[in-house]
């Protein structure tokens, strides 16, 4: 029997896709950080819960109460802050208080703003033609090196560097590794002081002006910008396509009125950035769980939004006030919150026309963010010819 298209499949075709897409993403989680995963996945049933000197943190109010009203010490070892400092010396842009905070994201508010992002546009837009003209020849393509390339071209245009983009993108990867990874919890692994050292070295001589080396300051907002933006963008952008293929989301994704609300939903599942790592400068009370100045705080963002919970559904978003608690919370939300919308819309609106299917992935097991070493795919439509220009 031939189905019309655009005939919504059955219930049951739904709920099995959904199952299906699930159980890839979960393996981001799995394969990388099997014993993180099982722990954050017991403990997710209540609010807050504590484990010796750590409280880890899922609940949505929590998670704000914890990001807005309790004092944190943002530059403490363990902590996102801390990863900053070992990155380089002086200001960082996401966990600086105070007045050096203020200046530091002012710095790049033009180039995050949406007209600094209309700008950068055509940059990512450029890639995305290249890197998916194969699909258009009836070709695999892989989405890892796209959102590579993709993220070391913006990164490299938003800072005015001259360095390559793949080589941006990889040195910004081994950064965010070797400074953020053992800040998980267990062991750390031997030698990771001297691996984060040389990745710092290579990310800060690509990044170094023409003009010679840069002001503290600079070099450390431009090193965490580009850590930033390359690692949740390759992060996000292959699982938010793969959420697509396996789960029968293409439709959506080619609806202009409905992409919107599509990307804050996958940017809400796939949560790039699941943990934030904290530590309490006061003591305080998180709901009915005393807190000591100097505890560990887990913030589990994916959790938070609800990404375990709720799958993405543009027809019935979560709410503005969850789904974007991906991106933090208060005077430390994340700056870039709207170039990675902006990034995800147009990198479906791409792909939407093939409604491509997963062929093969692998998960990486060595990034700082849980996501694929690659994640290959194909056309299914039988055009296999260049969408139509938007």
């Amino acid at each position: 029997m031939t189905v019309p298209v655009g005939t919504p499949p059955p219930p049951a075709a739904v709920t099995a896709a959904l199952r299906t897409a699930r159980r890839r993403d979960r393996r981001v989680y799995t394969r990388s950080h099997p014993v993180l995963f099982a722990l954050l996945a017991a403990t997710r049933r209540r609010a807050v819960t504590r484990i010796g000197g750590a409280v880890l943190v899922h609940g949505p109010d929590a998670y704000r109460q914890a990001l807005t009203r309790i004092p944190l010490d943002r530059t403490a070892a363990g902590t996102t802050g801390g990863a900053a400092r070992e990155l380089s010396t002086g200001g960082t842009l996401f966990d600086q208080e105070g007045t050096g905070h203020r200046a530091t994201r002012r710095a790049v508010a033009d180039g995050l703003g949406a007209a600094g992002v209309e700008r950068l546009r055509p940059v990512w837009q450029d890639v995305l033609a290249r890197r998916l003209a194969p699909l258009a020849e009836g070709r695999e393509t892989d989405l890892v090196p796209l959102a590579r390339e993709l993220a070391g071209a913006t990164v490299r245009a938003l800072l005015g560097t001259t360095a390559d983009p793949e080589a941006l993108a990889e040195a910004a990867a081994r950064a965010a590794s070797a400074a953020v990874r053992d800040h998980l919890p267990g062991p750390r692994r031997p030698g990771t002081a001297r691996a984060a050292a040389a990745a710092t070295a290579r990310l800060q001589a690509l990044l170094e002006p023409p003009g010679g080396p840069d002001e503290a300051g600079d070099t450390a907002l431009r090193a965490m910008l580009t850590v930033a933006a390359v690692n949740t963008t390759v992060a996000a952008l292959p699982r938010a396509a793969a959420w697509c293929a396996d789960a029968g989301l293409w439709d959506q994704a080619a609806d202009d009125r409905l992409r919107p609300d599509l990307v804050d939903e996958l940017l809400r599942v796939v949560a790039p950035s699941p943990l934030l790592p904290r530590v309490a400068a006061a003591d305080a009370d998180l709901d009915g769980c005393p807190v000591r100045a100097g505890d560990r705080l887990i913030l589990v963002a994916r959790h938070a939004a609800r990404a375990h919970a709720a799958p993405p559904d543009a027809h019935h978003p979560a709410p503005p006030a969850v789904a974007h608690l991906v991106f933090g919370a208060g005077s430390h939300a994340c700056p870039g919150a709207r170039l990675a919308r902006a990034q995800l819309d147009d990198t479906l609106a791409a792909l939407a026309p093939y409604r491509p299917v997963v062929t093969g992935a692998r998960v990486d097991r060595t990034a700082a963010l849980p996501g694929w070493r690659s994640l290959t795919v194909r056309a299914t439509d039988d055009r296999h010819r260049s969408p139509e220009p938007r």
